[in-house]
């Protein structure tokens, strides 16, 4: 009977064990996302943005998960995550995600990624952007 308590002590110490190693390595991962602000040395999100992006040592690599953080003014612009052909035609389809708030928090999938304002001639005046992240 000594035996089999011993047992049941040493897999509830494995688990416990994984548990903990489980834990640690999402905290690695959510630890290792970056928060980028759009625009902020042109106001922004803003007409122009994607021709600004605030400078960083080299060429800032995006990262799958990291936040892109999209500020403006409420009621003035939005955001729309689009595909590839919406951001070339400056149209969100149907289903897009569209942001409002002026603070919107926007998490990067990997590859590449497209934003656009789908006020009337936003985008086509340059309030867009395209990141690619890996």
């Amino acid at each position: 009977m000594g035996h089999n308590k011993q047992g049941r002590v040493s897999a509830i110490a494995t688990g416990f064990v994984l548990m903990v190693f489980l834990i640690g390595q999402s905290g690695v991962m959510l630890a290792s996302a970056t928060k980028y602000v759009v625009g902020d040395r042109t106001g922004g999100w803003a007409f122009g943005v994607s021709c600004n992006w605030p400078p960083h040592p080299g060429k800032p690599i995006f990262k799958a998960n990291d936040t892109l953080v999209f500020k403006y003014s409420a009621g003035h612009h939005n955001v729309a995550r689009v595909s590839k052909d919406g951001y070339r035609n400056c149209t969100a389809g149907e289903g897009a995600q569209v942001y409002s708030s002026g603070n919107d928090k926007i998490q990067l999938v990997k590859g590449k990624n497209y934003f656009i304002c789908t006020y009337p001639n936003h985008c086509t005046f340059g309030v867009r952007l395209t990141v690619t992240a890996i």
